[in-house]
């Protein structure tokens, strides 16, 4: 399973212009399901974004988790994270697990941060979506739940 994650002051999806969903401070994160991806890559991924000390403490230093923080967290389905350009000019997606996997996956990591007391908001699994961010710092962290990076 994999992330890109970027603290914001403000995130939104819509979905044929209409916003669906929209948080204010916190994290953005992007999540794809690999293919061999498991509940034990949810859960890993789950523990670490939420503690991710990435939130400036009150000296300004990068200390405070986003539980510590109280931001909200806003996840967007991204299969296209999985995307192989290794060869040729088209990224291959073999490797993302497919829809009703992917699905299933996605919503349990929006429940495991759920039952972490994280207020979760959610774009919509395989919808054409557009994404607005400021992104705070900038800061984005890429994670991978197999720690390939």
């Amino acid at each position: 399973m994999r992330a890109v994650v970027q603290r914001v002051k403000s995130a939104n999806v819509k979905v044929g212009g209409e916003c669906i969903s929209e948080i204010c401070q916190g994290l953005l994160v992007f999540l794809g399901v690999g293919q061999d991806d498991t509940s034990n890559d949810v859960i890993y991924l789950a523990n670490k974004i939420a503690n991710l000390r990435i939130f400036e403490d009150k000296t300004g230093r990068m200390n405070e988790s986003l539980l510590e923080s109280g931001g909200e967290l806003l996840v967007v389905s991204q299969f296209t994270l999985y995307g192989d350009c290794r060869k040729g000019r088209r990224p291959s997606f073999i490797a993302a697990a497919n829809p009703e996997k992917g699905n299933a996956l996605y919503q349990e990591f929006i429940e495991t941060v759920t039952r972490m007391n994280v207020p979760v908001k959610a774009g919509i699994f395989q919808a054409m979506m557009d994404v607005e961010l400021i992104n705070d710092g900038p800061v984005t962290i890429m994670l991978d739940s197999t720690k390939l990076f």
